[in-house]
């Protein structure tokens, strides 16, 4: 019986500047050519994903779990009811907090994205490893893939998640008292350090959508392995049976983790998957 793998994307499958190690698509073609399935399970929407240059895969989890596709086919999405996103948009906009609407069929930002993005992506791709050149290369790039809305235009009802720019780590803590029935995450910097907030659907977690897509697919969790490598990717290692942290994740994963390889430009995941005999 083949492994069914669940790859987290930013800084598992890909690298800090959105490249897609040729060490990493050899791994998921040979893997697949094995006889495993390969999904990504990523905070990413359809469209971000649809932006990168990857390798082929059996399917996805989007939107930190609000999406989930096999094989084409649309199996769960739960994303923000529209006063949700019209109360957080509010919400950013009082506290002049730049963020961006992650829904499957683009990304939209605020005026203060706008303003606020390009500085706070050259810190997260530092934060991860990149230069200075390459960490605004990486900067301009992911603002390019942006679409700027503007007033009631981004009171949408197709938004899976809200990613927003922490001024402090404060504006976290206060999201989660002012959205009390949404799910409240951080993510990026150095390590665990944060820079952005993120509210998202309740119920909804990278757990919850494998196990949905584990039913559809009538499957064993025995056979199942993650890899993640941030804070976010714990709700993936509760329910895989194997789980493997990326040698440039934070402490917090790599503690949960069964197997820790090595960095995503050190040929972390061929490395992981000839480990566990996914790959000759």
């Amino acid at each position: 019986m083949g492994k069914i793998i669940f790859l987290d994307v930013d800084g598992t499958l890909i690298d800090y500047e959105a490249k897609l190690p040729a060490s990493a698509a050899k791994a998921v073609d040979m893997a697949r050519a094995n006889g495993h399935k390969v999904y990504i399970c990523t905070g990413c929407s359809k469209a971000e994903v649809l932006q990168r240059n990857l390798c082929d895969l059996d399917g996805m989890i989007g939107g930190n779990g609000a999406y989930v596709e096999d094989h084409d086919e649309v199996v769960m999405h739960q994303g923000l009811s529209k006063e949700d996103v019209k109360h957080i948009v509010d919400w950013c906009n009082e506290r002049h907090l730049g963020f961006y609407l992650e829904a499957n069929s683009g990304m939209y930002c605020n005026d203060y994205m706008l303003e606020q993005g390009p500085e706070t992506m050259v810190k997260y791709a530092q934060g991860k490893g990149a230069d200075l050149e390459k960490a605004k290369e990486s900067s301009k790039a992911f603002m390019d893939g942006f679409i700027h809305l503007q007033g009631e235009d981004l009171y949408r009802d197709d938004v899976n998640k809200i990613s927003f720019i922490l001024s402090s780590y404060q504006d976290h803590l206060d999201s989660k008292i002012e959205f009390p029935t949404l799910v409240a995450n951080t993510w990026g910097g150095k390590g665990e350090v944060a820079l952005y907030g993120d509210l998202g659907p309740t119920g909804i977690t990278k757990r919850h959508a494998i196990e949905v897509l584990m039913e559809h697919l009538g499957a064993d969790f025995k056979d199942t392995i993650s890899f993640g490598d941030a804070k976010i990717d714990l709700s993936m290692f509760e329910c895989c049976a194997y789980n493997v942290a990326m040698g440039n994740g934070g402490p917090e994963i790599k503690e949960a983790a069964d197997y820790i390889t090595t960095d995503v430009n050190d040929d972390g995941l061929y490395n992981a998957f000839k480990h566990l005999g996914l790959i000759g």
